[in-house]
């Protein structure tokens, strides 16, 4: 159901140095399905990809891409909580990065294709390595043309950023997409919350894992996934 002022949800997609290729998670997933084109329900960015990870650690533009970060669409998505949703690449790409993915939400004070994402986020939801760190084959989210989760239940209803993110370290591609959450219990209290930027360090030993020719387990950056 498409309306007209919204939710946001934010995407971030870091690829690795060693790679060439470059991919975009800018169209929505509800419960499974494609909804929309590209940028139907995602603020589109006035890059063409995105600036290297360490450029923009300590920059607003971390948020939801440079030109995305409080001008959105509008036109929403409305999803309740318990819905799966997620994020698709663009062009029918798929991840060729190995790293970890994640998702974060921010409540809207209001309106959230005016909000600029400066209030606290939490972490909703994390994909890290279930094998080797230094193995494709160690990394579910590698090879994969979306990153989808369930929105919890407990959850407040209202606008939100919903930011989507994965990392191949030092690179990064992120867009704002726009739903409205209903349907939450609203007991949620979210705990830890964060401001971005904030939530890294151009010293994290997961943004400085080397694939290559890394030892030992990986580290996840970032918060831990927020009680809920």
């Amino acid at each position: 159901m498409v309306k007209s002022f919204s939710f946001a949800a934010a995407v971030a997609l870091l690829s690795a140095p060693l790679v060439s290729s470059h991919y975009i998670l800018n169209i929505l997933m509800h419960n499974g399905k494609q909804v929309g084109g590209e940028y139907t329900y995602v603020r589109r960015n006035s890059n063409s990809y995105m600036p290297s990870f360490m450029e923009i650690i300590d920059s607003n533009d971390l948020r939801c891409n440079k030109g995305a970060t409080s001008a959105g669409t509008k036109t929403y998505m409305d999803v309740k909580a318990g819905d799966k949703i997620g994020l698709k690449l663009f062009n029918n790409e798929f991840i060729e990065h190995p790293g970890p993915g994640f998702f974060y939400l921010s409540k809207a004070p209001g309106n959230v294709s005016d909000y600029d994402g400066s209030g606290d986020w939490f972490k909703v939801w994390e994909s890290g390595p279930t094998g080797s760190p230094t193995s494709t084959g160690g990394w579910p989210t590698y090879g994969k043309y979306t990153m989808e989760f369930t929105l919890p239940t407990t959850l407040e209803d209202g606008e939100y950023l919903l930011r989507g993110e994965h990392i191949g370290i030092h690179e990064n591609h992120m867009e704002c997409a726009q739903i409205r959450i209903t349907g939450g219990t609203g007991t949620a209290k979210p705990s830890p919350v964060s401001k971005i930027p904030g939530i890294y360090s151009k010293t994290d030993p997961g943004l400085t894992f080397n694939f290559w020719g890394g030892k030992g387990a990986y580290v996840m950056p970032g918060p831990a996934v927020a009680k809920l």
